[in-house]
């Protein structure tokens, strides 16, 4: 039995729409395939690709983390998904209003 949701799932589209070298986009993480049928997808379909575009977003994290730490030995090593040295704001955090 499904469960009736009470809410759409919005687009994790955050304005950026720049695509890396890969074809992830820099702004939500979501593969080209991802965001061109987001209109088409089930809901359930919706939850699995934010759930990857987190996992993207946290192996990014571990990469720079793993990076920074073995900075004096590594020169130039890649982020996964094509990301660059650039900041990436962080994609899941919820913005605390008063």
């Amino acid at each position: 039995m499904e469960q009736i949701e009470l809410f759409s799932i919005e687009s994790p589209c955050r304005g950026v729409c720049e695509n890396s070298h890969k074809g992830y986009c820099k702004g939500c993480l979501r593969s080209r395939e991802e965001r061109f049928h987001w209109h088409e997808m089930s809901e359930v379909q919706k939850r699995h690709v934010i759930q990857l575009c987190r996992s993207r977003w946290q192996r990014i994290l571990k990469a720079r983390q793993d990076r920074l730490s073995e900075q004096e030995h590594v020169v130039d090593k890649e982020l996964p998904y094509g990301m660059q040295k650039e900041d990436l704001p962080d994609l899941f955090s919820t913005p605390v209003t008063n």
